[in-house]
């Protein structure tokens, strides 16, 4: 394994750094705004041109909060759901820092719009111990769509079959293993070093 790709939301990050809890549970509580009116409004309408970039986050979500929710500004929630998601813990983080110190390049393959993407590499510090990020917004394309493994496999610079895959979703497995990627499925209460055992790597 010459490269490995790392998803971000539900393997490096866990819910909130507090407790654990959905970023959105008191979402209704604290801003006034219902989740599953969000979801419908937003998320179900909205999000897939935002995530693959043909549309950008806040005049979209601007004109979402205008009908549902007027007394809330996007900039409000765009901190929530960019900001306030923090990186991984420093067991996960270290043990991937080790494995790019032994020579195996680490990179970011994540479902991501534009904004997030750039605060995980520096607000949240992680360009600093990967080699890169590469997210749909920035490839025009989301896993697990065959494109978004091309263009990753094109932009690590490696073969498909020197390309080791962590992530939670099996439809994203499926795809990477199809593409020809190894692929191991991040399930939960797993250990990194265990699942990267899957690869060859020692423990």
């Amino acid at each position: 394994m010459k490269v490995l790709m790392v998803d971000v939301d539900g393997v490096l990050i866990h819910g909130r750094p507090a407790d654990g809890l959905p970023h959105f549970t008191y979402l209704e509580r604290d801003l006034g705004l219902r989740p599953d009116l969000l979801q419908q409004a937003f998320f179900q309408t909205c999000w897939n041109d935002i995530v693959i970039g043909r549309e950008a986050l806040e005049p979209r979500l601007s004109a979402v909060l205008a009908k549902i929710a007027p007394h809330l500004s996007a900039a409000t929630l765009i901190d929530l759901l960019v900001r306030k998601r923090f990186p991984p813990g420093s067991q996960s983080l270290g043990r991937l820092c080790a494995l790019r110190q032994s020579g195996v390049a680490l990179f970011l393959a994540t479902n991501q719009e534009h904004r997030r993407a750039r605060y995980l590499m520096e607000g949240a510090g992680l360009g600093a111990h990967v080699d890169g990020i590469i997210y749909s917004a920035a490839l025009g394309h989301c896993k697990p769509s065959p494109d978004f493994f091309r263009l990753a496999t094109e932009r690590a610079g490696a073969l498909p079959g020197e390309i080791g895959f962590i992530d939670d979703m099996a439809e994203n497995i499926e795809a990477a293993r199809q593409f020809g990627w190894s692929a191991a499925q991040w399930t939960a209460g797993a250990r990194l070093h265990e699942t990267l055992s899957a690869f060859g790597h020692p423990r």
